[in-house]
C-alpha cells in the first residue's frame, strides 16, 4: 500500500525517467519527515511545533563521469517537476567539466524494497501527562520528537526502494540544584507509558544521589560499569573508520589490527550491522541493497562496511555501506550480567552513565580518551556513595573489551540518533552495558 510521500516520490521519478537523454543515467534519493517537537524546561512546554519537508538528490552520469545536486521540495507537484528539471539542466550543464571517475560503479540491478512500519505514535497527551505527573516538581529539559521519517530510491535501471518508519525520541536531562545533571532518553517505535517511568524513575533516583558530596578521585585504573548510553560513546567512534574498507584498505582504521589478525577481543564480543527490523531502510543512499553484515565475531575482525567506491577501488564485494561506510544500525550481542545484578557485581569502583568529547588519542591503538560526565557514581559494597567529579579516561578499546571485559549485560537499550540537524535521522545502535576490571582515569 503506498503513501501520499510515496506516491510523490514515484511522480518524480517517472518524470525523470521521461526526461532523460540517451546514454545517461541517473540515481534519484528522497528524504521527508513529518514530526512533532516539544522542548521542555522545568517538565513544562516551552516550545512545540511541527516540521513537515523533502528533498531530493539528484545524480546525474555519463560516459564515466558522474555529478549530483540536492532541492528541496514541497506539497506543489507542479513545483517539484520544476526544481527536477532545474536541477536535471544544471547537471548537464556540469558533467562536461567534470573528468572520468575511475572508480564510479552503479548497481545496475532493478531490485525492489517496499517498507512501511506504522506503529502508532504515542498519544501526546500521554506524554504530557506522565510528564507532568512524574517529574513536575523537577527541573526536567529536554526534546521530544516524533512522527514519519521516508526514504526512497529509484534509479534508471529500474531500482527503486521505499522506507517509512514511525518512532518518537524523548531525550531529557534532570537538574539539581547544584547544577549536575542526569541525562537519560527514551526512544523506539512502540511507546510504553510503563517503561518511560521506569526510565524517568531511575534517573529520578540518580538524581537523589547527585546531591551527596562530591567524591574526587585519584587517576590510576579502576573497576567500573559502562551504561548502555556510555557505550554508545564508544561504539559512534568505531563509526570513524572502524569497520571502513577503505579505511582498513588505506591503514587508516583504529580495528587495524583487529582485522589484520594482530589483536582480538574477548570472543564474547560480536558486532554486526543488524539493518533488518531497526529503522534504517534496507537499501543505501549508494542505490545498493543493505544486508545484516557480521563485523566482529567471538572478538575477532570478520566483514567490513563496502561502499560501491570501495568496492571498485579495491577490487570488493559491496555489501550497501553508504560512501562514510559507517554502520547504521550497529547491535553488540548481549552477555549474561542482568541489569538488577549489576551494584552488586560491580561491588566496589565506577558506575558511569555517559561518556563525553571522546577522541582517539592512539587510532592504530584504538586507544580514547574522553571525559564521564552527568551521572557518575562512586560505588562501594554495592551501593552508590556519591557523584564523581569530572575525569578524563584514557584507555584502548582491546583492553575494556578483551582482558578488561567482564561481563555483558542481557537486556540491551535501543538507541536512536537524537540528530536534527538538517532533518531527524533514522541511525540506531543496541548495546548492552559493559562491566570491565579496569578503566584507566588519567586526571
Amino acid at each position: 500500500m503506498s503513501t501520499p510521500y510515496q506516491e510523490r516520490f514515484e511522480a518524480l521519478a517517472s518524470a525523470l525517467r521521461e526526461a532523460l537523454h540517451p546514454g545517461e543515467q541517473f540515481t534519484l534519493g528522497y528524504s521527508a519527515e513529518q514530526s512533532r517537537f516539544v522542548r521542555f524546561n522545568h517538565a513544562k512546554v516551552r516550545q512545540a511545533g511541527e516540521v513537515a519537508q523533502a528533498s531530493a538528490l539528484l545524480r546525474l552520469v555519463r560516459d564515466g563521469r558522474q555529478a549530483e545536486q540536492q532541492f528541496t521540495l514541497g506539497d506543489d507537484a507542479q513545483l517539484d517537476r520544476q526544481r527536477l528539471q532545474d536541477a536535471l539542466a544544471q547537471l548537464r550543464l556540469t558533467l562536461p567539466l567534470l573528468p572520468v571517475d575511475p572508480y564510479l560503479k552503479l548497481d545496475e540491478s532493478a531490485w525492489h524494497s517496499h517498507s512501511v512500519q506504522e506503529p502508532a505514535l504515542p498519544d501526546f497527551t500521554e506524554v504530557l501527562a506522565l510528564v507532568e505527573q512524574q517529574a513536575g516538581n523537577l527541573d526536567l529539559v529536554g526534546i521530544y520528537a516524533a512522527g514519519p521519517i521516508c526514504r526512497g530510491f529509484a534509479s534508471s535501471f529500474g531500482a527503486f526502494g521505499w522506507h517509512q518508519a514511525n518512532s518518537f525520541n524523548f531525550d531529557w536531562s534532570l537538574f539539581h540544584s547544584n547544577g549536575q545533571a542526569v541525562k537519560a532518553n527514551y526512544a523506539g517505535q512502540v511507546w510504553s507509558g510503563e517503561a518511560f517511568s521506569a526510565r524517568l524513575q531511575l534517573a529520578r533516583e540518580q538524581l537523589e544521589y547527585l546531591g551527596r558530596p562530591t567524591i574526587t578521585l585519584k587517576p590510576g585504573r579502576y573497576r567500573a560499569y559502562l551504561a548502555p548510553a556510555a557505550m554508545d560513546e564508544i561504539a559512534s567512534m568505531l563509526g570513524w573508520g572502524g569497520f571502513s574498507a577503505q579505511a582498513l584498505a588505506t591503514g587508516n582504521s583504529p580495528l587495524q589490527r583487529l582485522y589484520t589478525g594482530d589483536a582480538q577481543l574477548d570472543p564474547r564480543v560480536g558486532f554486526s550491522e543488524q539493518v533488518s527490523g531497526s529503522l534504517s531502510p534496507s537499501f543505501s543512499s549508494e542505490g545498493s541493497p543493505r544486508e545484516d553484515v557480521a563485523l566482529i565475531v567471538e572478538g575477532r575482525g570478520s566483514a567490513r562496511l563496502v561502499s560501491p567506491r570501495s568496492a571498485a577501488e579495491f577490487a570488493l564485494q559491496g555489501n550497501g555501506a553508504d560512501s562514510y561506510e559507517a554502520p547504521c544500525a550497529l547491535s553488540l550481542a548481549p552477555g549474561e550480567l542482568a541489569s538488577a545484578d549489576i551494584l552488586a557485581r560491580l561491588g566496589t569502583g565506577l558506575y558511569i552513565s555517559n561518556l563525553w568529547y571522546l577522541n582517539y588519542s592512539d587510532l592504530p591503538a584504538a586507544r580514547m580518551t574522553g571525559l564521564t560526565r552527568f551521572a557518575t557514581f562512586w560505588v562501594e559494597d554495592g551501593q552508590i556513595q556519591g557523584p564523581v567529579s569530572t575525569m578524563r579516561f584514557d584507555d584502548s578499546l582491546y583492553n575494556l573489551l578483551g582482558p578488561q571485559l567482564e561481563d555483558l549485560t542481557r537486556e540491551r537499550e535501543l538507541i536512536l540518533s537524537t540528530s536534527t540537524y538538517g532533518q531527524r535521522q533514522t541511525g540506531s545502535s543496541h548495546l548492552p552495558g559493559a562491566l570491565v576490571r579496569g578503566l584507566t582515569l588519567t586526571l
